[in-house]
């Protein structure tokens, strides 16, 4: 099968080769004491849960250089450097020494959502009432909810005040609603390839994914921990296959698989994988369930719909950025048929109505919705400037 595609290519003086970063240990905070309970959007209270997260660079004596960084559907807290285990981080392109955020200045701290399968509480985690997995016992949660639980992290890492925060896709969702919810402790946020809400194809797609999922018949209503069978890897991975077409454009599609085969010459027709799009599929689709849980699937990308961030007022674009204080970037790129253009312009616009500081910097990108993660240049810059600015 095919491997992995679409990253930048390196070569021998590139500066971005090897990021510095050593390999980083992941943190956990559990959140237990009296009044620390989680009050959620949809009712009810979640206590206690653990917040999973890993930091970059110094605290300044002020206090005053600390960035978070939200992560999309599918990451985790190793936002950069080397893992313990191995992995590099998902962004290692943009967090590190000389790069856009850099760690020699600022103070970087990422954390895994809540809902999540990376140490964060989740469906996956144990319900200390039962001794059990949640499963989908757990409630359903939204991206307020989410933002809720990594608030009093920044109480424990003594930070009053966010320099930035920052993410794209799910991540850009996340930093827009935590600068709504925490005016006070927001200077600045940037918003890479997302939107205020999803519209309607979006929704559709997510909807497939976790129907998919839930009508594999490994999936048990979500209570597949125990059993010997194990999880539903083929709903899944199918779930992922379908997440992951919505992430390229239908150009980047074209330029690199075509209507190639993978044999030279066709000699009998099949339901099998005979083209290079579907191989690749497949190869997404199967390294995506070794290392993630299909109810944190459903839960995220349900709580991704759920997100709307005019919802308390009233749909009134400009009055939701109104109730926010931060300076506003925004990023997105040409070909990202998932959060376009367009969308981005709306937010800019009323943002610039709501007496925010505001930009929109439209990159060229033939990937698709995926470049904030893979390419560099010219964000690089144009967030070291956004960061610089007094």
């Amino acid at each position: 099968m095919l491997g992995p595609i679409f990253r930048p290519s390196k070569g021998p003086q590139d500066l971005y080769a090897l990021n510095a970063l050593t390999a980083q240990q992941t943190l956990f905070h559990t959140f237990d004491a009296p009044g620390d309970a989680l009050a959620l959007d949809g009712g009810g209270t979640l206590t206690p849960y653990t917040v999973a997260y890993q930091t970059w660079g110094k605290l300044n004596a002020d206090r005053s250089n600390a960035i978070l960084i939200f992560h999309a559907l599918s990451g985790d807290a190793h936002v950069a450097g080397m893992h313990e285990d191995g992995r590099t981080g998902w962004w290692d392109l943009m967090v590190g020494s000389g790069r856009a955020f850099d760690t020699d200045h600022w103070f970087i701290i990422c954390a895994n959502v809540l809902g999540g399968c990376k140490g964060s509480t989740g469906p996956s985690s144990l319900d200390p009432v039962t001794g059990k997995a949640y499963a989908t016992t757990f409630p359903v949660i939204t991206i307020d909810d989410m933002v809720r639980a990594q608030r009093p992290l920044l109480r424990v890492l003594g930070i009053e005040k966010l320099h930035a925060v920052a993410g794209g896709s799910m991540g850009g969702m996340l930093a827009l609603a935590f600068a709504q919810l925490y005016p006070e402790t927001t200077e600045r946020a940037i918003v890479m390839a997302s939107a205020a809400a999803n519209h309607a194809q979006a929704i559709a797609w997510n909807t497939i994914g976790r129907q998919a999922i839930m009508n594999d018949p490994l999936w048990r209503e979500g209570h597949y921990y125990d059993s010997p069978e194990g999880p539903p890897k083929r709903g899944l991975s199918v779930a992922r296959m379908i997440g992951h077409v919505t992430y390229i454009s239908e150009g980047a599609m074209d330029q690199k698989f075509g209507r190639t085969l993978q044999a030279l010459e066709k000699e009998s027709f099949s339901f099998g994988v005979d083209y290079a799009v579907e191989s690749y599929l497949a190869y997404q689709g199967n390294i995506f369930h070794q290392r993630f849980d299909a109810n944190s699937y459903l839960y995220i990308t349900r709580a991704i719909d759920y997100f709307d961030f005019a919802a308390k007022t009233s749909g009134d674009l400009t009055a939701a950025f109104a109730r926010t204080r931060a300076q506003f970037c925004f990023f997105s790129y040409d070909a990202d048929w998932l959060y376009s253009p367009e969308r981005n312009e709306e937010m800019t616009l009323a943002a610039r109505s709501a007496g925010r500081e505001a930009i929109h910097h439209q990159i060229q990108a033939p990937i698709g919705h995926d470049a904030f993660l893979v390419q560099r240049d010219p964000q690089t810059e144009l967030i070291v400037k956004f960061l610089s600015v007094a």
